[in-house]
């Protein structure tokens, strides 16, 4: 054949690529997200003892490392007083982390609680949904979820494929050639998330970097509805996180936005809440995926001077948040934000990013106006997703699941939050004002660090990782 027709043929070829990989990118990308994601409910107004703040804080006073836990106590207890239904939904929920770290059996104690009440109460309907990360993406059998489903409580694994590409450069190329092969098999590769768990197959690897979750952490009972940043995991069980008990017609939402993850699992059909509403001085709304993003932006866009924003945030990137911080803080609004310094993953040390380049940026453009601390940790991570907008004469509150993030922010990941609104002298207002007082000023305990802690100049490498990290989401924040 002459040259001149290989050439040919060989470009036509690059361009038949370029046009299925341009494609694959723009739809995924772009195409109609699933049934019930990206949900916003009802505005329901509850009383005041219908809504709980629970937060577990890990800190150091002196020379000893100090637990406050309540999230798991409630999400247990939520469990012993079920009489109908349990939905549970987590990311993580395994006992896997390093060799040489010590962490509770959280994971193990909740499948015990579980297989208890259903023991207890056979009639009862119980539902595990959750992130096949959890399986390392099918290379290993869970054998917490193996000894629930013995005792007949469903485990559904959340396929999330379907939903948009938070990763495309990368995972067109996997949907076009490697996603037929499926990730199931006997692992032969060492687990990059903890040196205990299982094996991994190379297909599972291929899967993980398109870095995409059923990130929500709720419970959904007859009687109760939990949102919440902590998940059921062995190493993340000392994490300092955030979270909301509420009562009433909340739990209609929670199962209607959950029935969407269980419809990516094989479309079982979840229980139905049957309580009645109550007037109340409280107004909650489930928000979902993209919805969180618009009433947080709404929400800072609305303040005015002199309001005070407050933020305990784990991962701060999304451009829209850190443009309406800078916003606020022109027009005189009061901010003061905690952040995770980035440090710290299950023992093994982090890059510092997003928050500490975020965090210079805020405070360069503020001028020093956005107060920042960081949280003093130790192994653990500072996990909590909270905003707390304070007025004159009400408060808002956004918390749950979603880091600020774009993967968790623009409908890549399944997410969870309750936005909240009340009145500023409510006993919620005041146990938020504690919760962010008592850190901020180290109260009782050494809680956060000055923003010069970790505020050294960033290195060539941070700059460049972040850059590229911005410009191609090549990231798991």
């Amino acid at each position: 054949m002459p040259k001149r027709y290989k050439k040919g043929t060989l470009i036509a070829c690059l361009l038949l690529f370029l046009s299925f990989y341009i494609g694959t990118i723009y739809y995924h990308e772009n195409k109609p997200l699933p049934k019930g994601v990206s949900y916003e409910g009802d505005v329901h107004y509850l009383q005041e003892n219908q809504v709980q703040f629970l937060y577990d804080l890990t800190y150091k006073k002196g020379t000893e490392t100090k637990h406050e836990q309540e999230i798991f106590e409630a999400v247990f207890q939520a469990i012993k007083d079920a009489e109908k239904f349990i939905v549970l939904d987590f990311f993580l929920f395994n006992d896997y982390y390093n060799r040489g770290l010590h962490f509770p059996q959280l994971s193990s104690t909740l499948t015990k609680t579980l297989i208890e009440k259903k023991k207890s109460n056979p009639n009862i309907e119980i539902v595990l949904i959750t992130d096949e990360i959890n399986t390392s993406y099918g290379s290993h059998k869970n054998e917490e979820f193996e000894k629930l489903e013995e005792h007949g409580i469903k485990v559904l694994l959340t396929d999330v494929d379907p939903l948009r590409d938070s990763n495309p450069l990368y995972s067109a190329i996997w949907r076009m050639f490697f996603q037929w092969f499926g990730q199931e098999g006997k692992g032969t590769l060492p687990n990059v998330m903890a040196d205990k768990a299982p094996d991994m197959t190379l297909r599972s690897y291929l899967k993980l970097l398109n870095v995409k979750a059923n990130h929500r952490k709720t419970v959904a009972t007859d009687k109760k509805a939990l949102i919440l940043s902590g998940n059921p995991h062995d190493a993340s069980a000392y994490h300092s996180n955030i979270g909301f008990e509420l009562e009433g017609p909340i739990i209609e939402d929670m199962l209607k936005s959950e029935q969407a993850a269980a419809n990516l699992a094989g479309g079982y059909v979840l229980p139905k809440y049957k309580g009645k509403s109550e007037a109340g001085d409280i107004a909650v709304q489930l928000l979902t995926e993209g919805k969180v993003a618009n009433k947080v932006i709404q929400s800072l866009k609305e303040t005015k001077k002199d309001d005070q924003i407050w933020m305990a945030m784990f991962y701060l990137a999304e451009r829209d948040v850190i443009e309406e911080l800078l916003a606020a803080s022109e027009r005189g609004v009061k901010i003061n934000l905690i952040f995770d310094p980035n440090e710290n993953a299950f023992g093994s040390k982090k890059s510092g990013l997003p928050n500490r380049p975020v965090a210079q940026e805020l405070n360069e453009k503020s001028k020093g106006k956005i107060q920042i601390r960081w949280y003093n940790t130790g192994q653990e991570q500072y996990h909590p997703k909270l905003l707390y907008i304070k007025k004159p004469d009400n408060v808002t509150i956004i918390g749950g699941s979603t880091n600020f993030t774009q993967r968790n922010m623009d409908d890549y990941n399944l997410e969870t939050d309750i936005k909240i609104e009340a009145k500023t002298d409510s006993r919620l207002a005041k146990e938020m004002d504690e919760y962010f007082s008592r850190q901020w000023n180290n109260k009782d305990g050494e809680f956060t660090l000055d923003l010069e802690k970790y505020q050294n100049p960033l290195t060539t490498m941070q700059r460049i990782v972040y850059l590229v990290q911005k410009l191609l989401y090549f990231t798991t924040y």
